[in-house]
């Protein structure tokens, strides 16, 4: 079974300052319990740096720590500049209310990302849905919850998809829809011929390419596969999927569960139309659902 990987409570610049004190201190040779008797540090809390869940590294610890394993200035350097940003205040917390901790956790990588690679057999990616799209969706999902809420939540999708498309660094997003998802009424007929439309015109920009994996298709990876987003990241950070469910969702960074995982996204991929191809069929569910 894959396993599911701890990333509650974490940041991308803790866990790569994490992975950095540990590298440092396998090649002295040192076991955590050896660096805690020599140093003020206990043994659970190197440990809690080393896996990046320690929210209160100060940036004269990390400078203490990284000399105590007499690394290269400029890389003490770089490991205080990662402690720093991991202290910074996240863009979203403002709308921390409305969201469960595993999309909290999303958010951060997502962040960071520089690849992005959806699967999506059953909505359009929150990435790449339109406000009444996204708004449809909240009213479906908690209809008990008042209009302010939604709302909220609603800004935040489209805060994200701006942040994302508007950044200077460099970034690829290829998304594979099922056809059905294009085809599946959410909110109304025209919402869907709206979200058709801005789908088409999104996958026109050079970092953005969405390919529908056709009916015809059948099962192309011999299994039902739920949705999934495969997340790379600069300076050799390990990639991430992020799977999603119908009650939960999990995150996987084992080596073996990315590679079933771009085993299954490769076999959709072969499936599904080609880029021109792809926007022609979405334009033209569009005019369907008008």
């Amino acid at each position: 079974m894959p396993s599911k990987a701890d990333l509650s409570g974490t940041t991308l610049p803790r866990r790569q300052l994490g992975r950095a004190l540990r590298d440092a201190r396998h090649a002295r040779g040192s076991t955590l319990e050896q660096v805690a008797g020599e140093t003020e540090f206990s043994r659970a809390t190197l440990s809690r740096i080393e896996l990046g869940q320690y929210d209160k590294i100060k940036v004269r610890e990390v400078e203490y720590l990284s000399r105590y394993y007499e690394l290269p200035e400029d890389r003490v350097e770089f490991l205080m500049s990662l402690a720093a940003q991991s202290n910074t205040k996240i863009w979203w917390q403002g709308y921390q209310p409305y969201l469960r901790e595993s999309f909290a956790t999303y958010l951060e990588l997502e962040t960071y990302a520089t690849e992005f690679r959806f699967f999506q057999p059953l909505v359009v990616p929150g990435l790449l849905q339109t406000s009444d799209y996204a708004r449809a969706v909240f009213c479906a999902y908690a209809p008990e919850d008042p209009p302010s809420e939604i709302e909220k939540r609603v800004e935040l999708r489209s805060q994200r998809h701006r942040r994302l498309l508007r950044r200077r660094s460099r970034m690829q997003l290829e998304c594979l829809l099922h056809e059905s998802v294009l085809y599946a009424v959410v909110g109304s007929s025209r919402i869907m011929a709206a979200e058709c439309r801005f789908l088409a015109d999104l996958s026109t920009r050079d970092d953005v390419a969405i390919r529908v994996v056709p009916f015809s298709a059948g099962l192309p990876t011999g299994r039902v596969v739920p949705p999934f987003n495969i997340l790379d990241f600069p300076d050799r950070e390990p990639p991430v999927v992020y799977a999603e469910g119908a009650i939960g969702s999990m995150t996987f960074e084992d080596v073996d569960d990315v590679r079933r995982y771009r085993t299954l996204y490769d076999d959709l991929r072969n499936a599904a139309l080609g880029e021109q191809e792809s926007r022609d069929r979405i334009r033209k569910i569009a005019r369907r659902h008008e």
